[in-house]
């Protein structure tokens, strides 16, 4: 079976792009033929750039370029932005493309609002319309488009979470980070922007060096281009004026792999106070590595915390500080979440099981002939 994913995919900055490289590398070990058709930047075995972000004939290009491989099946990684101007409408006419020939789509919507505006409605009813499958990663994600999208629709929605990797916890990774290797370490991690959250830590973190001398807060991660600039500057300007300054240290700059593995495993605890989130890809890092989480209220955070019995959920600003504190003063809490993290990636999410989950969505919507012979297929 060859399947044709359009993405965005590294070496450009994205956790879609992360994402998809994972999942079509799970699936290339399953061997399944894959061609990836990207934004300019992408590269990689059998991977093509085609189209810009702001390409005026960006479904012309992508088409064009897709259908020269013939696929069985087209995936589209489906995020507002990623398709030309007007909240990514482009992505439309694209689809409409591959229908036109008779070639099963199934798009993956890795943003799904549950306050949806008129505009955001707009394209994700007609992306749902126009695919054979929707991908979500989450349950609320499917409730929210069964109560905001017509009836007709919901049969075509299916729930496969966000994969995580098999991996080995790095046991020295302070030491080669740098970081105090007698000390504690609460971590925020992540592409900076206000969503994030990240100054609710920052304010929080000298409540938390009272109670507990021996931590550091490590700030790791950086903006995307010159986007939120400003809010990275504040929160430099908050740690600068903080009291536990000394004990807040900054780590700059992309994050390849190795590095990101690295700042993960050198964390006791993995703070995440987003305000805003459909899905999480660090949450993923985070329960693969068994990381202790403290995470805000967010359902998508709640719901896979739930799952995975990995980490504690703070309703308002008060209780992140005593959740912390608690994970760093009770170790074998910490331990059982940690190993709780792991094994529920193993059991549930791990890429090998996910890419599973797609190949059979995949078989699910394309054509058997209706003959009474035996049949083979080749993969």
């Amino acid at each position: 079976m060859r399947i044709g994913f359009i993405s965005t995919y590294p070496p450009i900055e994205c956790g879609i792009a992360t994402y998809t490289q994972y999942l079509t590398d799970a699936l290339r070990a399953k061997q399944t033929d894959i061609y990836v058709v990207s934004h300019i930047g992408g590269s990689g075995p059998q991977v093509f750039s085609a189209f810009d972000y702001e390409d005026g004939d960006l479904a012309e290009k992508a088409f064009s370029m897709m259908i020269r491989f013939t696929p069985d099946v087209v995936h589209i990684q489906h995020e507002f932005g990623l398709y030309g101007k007007h909240l990514g409408v482009s992505v439309v006419p694209l689809i409409l493309e591959f229908k036109m020939l008779g070639i099963p789509v199934v798009s993956t919507l890795h943003t799904v609002y549950t306050d949806m505006d008129l505009p955001h409605r707009t394209i994700l009813e007609a992306v749902m319309t126009n695919s054979d499958r929707i991908i979500v990663h989450e349950p609320y994600q499917l409730d929210t488009l069964r109560a905001l999208m017509p009836d007709t629709l919901h049969e075509k929605i299916r729930v496969i979470p966000h994969g995580a990797r098999e991996v080995d916890i790095i046991p020295d990774a302070k030491r080669r980070l740098g970081l105090p290797e007698d000390k504690k370490v609460i971590l925020i991690i992540g592409y900076i922007r206000p969503s994030k959250n990240f100054e609710l830590i920052i304010d929080v973190f000298p409540q938390i060096l009272e109670r507990f001398p021996d931590v550091v807060l490590v700030m790791a991660g950086k903006t995307r281009g010159q986007e939120y600039v400003e809010y990275r500057d504040q929160l430099y300007d908050r740690i600068a004026n903080s009291p536990a300054h000394e004990n807040i240290i900054i780590i700059r700059g992309q994050l390849p792999q190795h590095v990101f593995d690295q700042v993960l495993c050198a964390a006791d605890v993995v703070v995440l106070p987003y305000k805003i989130v459909s899905q999480s890809g660090i949450l993923a890092h985070c329960l693969a590595f068994g990381r202790p989480l403290v995470a805000s209220s967010s359902r998508a955070l709640v719901d896979t915390l739930g799952r995975a019995k990995a980490g504690l959920v703070c309703n308002d600003k008060s209780e992140f500080a005593d959740c912390i504190v608690r994970l760093l003063q009770d170790e074998d809490l910490a331990r059982q979440f940690c190993e709780n993290g792991r094994r529920f990636v193993k059991e549930n999410i791990s890429w090998s099981i996910i890419a599973d989950r797609h190949l059979e969505l995949y078989r699910d919507i394309t054509d058997a002939p209706k003959v009474d012979v035996r049949i083979i297929t080749t993969e």
